[in-house]
Formats: C-alpha cells, structure tokens, sequence
C-alpha cells in the first residue's frame, strides 16, 4: 500500500532521469497531473498527456500519466533536484510574504494554493500562500 502517491510520482521522475529515459509513466490523478502542469510550464520537463489503461495493466481504470524528460543540448539534467517537501505525517505551509526564492531564483517551490496546484513564482504573484509540495531545481 503507498501512503505518498506524490512522493511516489517525485521518485519516479528523479530514477527516470537518473536512467536518462525519454519518458515516464505514472498512474494518474487530477493533483499529479496538475502538479506536471506545473513542471511543464515551468519548463522541467518537455509535456505530458493522459492515457488510458488496460486491464492488464492492473491499475484499474485510473490511467496513466505519461511525462516527457527534458535534457540539455549536451545531455545534462534539467532536474537536478526534486525533493518532497510536505509529507503525510508533516505538512509544511507558506503564507504569501514567506514565500522564498529557491537556489536564488533558479528553483521553484510548487504549492497546493486556494487557487490550484502553482508554483512559487506563481503563488506569489498571485499573493496565495499554501501547501509547499514539492521543491525542484
């Protein structure tokens, strides 16, 4: 039983781009696919589509999330850093003033904000505090 499915999607993501895949496939949700929403337009990674499951795929019908990796012109990481900040037994929120830049800008926070899943740079324009789920430079 997974007790964190976005701490699941994160590591996911982080093995595939270790293993220098294309691409990765997650079982789908509405808050992992807003959370890649986030990635892409961010530009972490370079799109993402839902797909639909089969019965051998012993998922039920929840489909997939597929994400495509993004590197480099030479091969390098786009994602160096992708760590789960709020977890199921310690959430962890900021309020709009508190909101920091992450790697002095080079990074971003994405929140569960009143306004949907955004990510830092986005929150505090918006002057939305939240949920910090995830951090990723």
């Amino acid at each position: 039983m997974m007790t964190d499915p976005i701490a699941d999607m994160l590591t996911r993501i982080r093995n595939a781009t270790r293993n220098r895949r294309r691409s990765v496939r997650i079982p789908k949700s509405s808050l992992k696919v807003q959370l890649a929403d986030v990635l892409r337009r961010e530009g972490y990674i370079a799109a993402h589509r839902v797909l639909d499951s089969k019965p051998e795929d012993g998922i039920g019908a929840q489909g997939w999330l597929e994400i495509d990796l993004k590197y480099g012109p030479d091969g390098e990481d786009v994602i160096s850093h992708l760590q789960r900040v709020s977890s199921p037994g310690r959430r962890t929120y900021l309020k709009a003033k508190e909101l920091f830049r992450v790697m002095n800008g080079l990074g971003v926070n994405i929140l569960s904000t009143s306004q949907g899943v955004l990510s830092s740079r986005e929150a505090r324009a918006r002057g939305v505090g939240g949920e910090v789920l995830a951090q990723v430079y």
